[in-house]
């Protein structure tokens, strides 16, 4: 695998695994808000961006290299795969 595919590869998986990530441990205000105090129904208390994207970011390095070990390692052979289509 090029550095580019490898690359394409992780952002690929960096997005799908942010968008499990984001809703994780999430409390809105509606939920916690106190008698008398409005606040949006659906903005977050808290929200933690930085540890959030770190989380997505050590989840997706290992998830990477999962796959680039299946592919490198020809367990699953795509290259054969596609010629055996033609």
């Amino acid at each position: 695998m090029n550095f580019v595919s490898a690359f394409v590869v992780f952002i690929m998986i960096w997005w799908t695994v942010i968008f499990c990530v984001l809703p994780i441990g999430l409390s809105t205000t509606q939920e916690e808000a106190e008698e008398g105090e409005y606040l949006a129904p659906g903005a977050p208390k808290e929200f933690n961006l930085k540890k959030k994207l770190l989380i997505t970011t050590i989840i997706s390095i290992v998830l990477w290299g999962i796959v680039y070990m299946v592919i490198s390692s020809d367990i699953i052979d795509f290259r054969n795969m596609i010629n055996d289509m033609e």
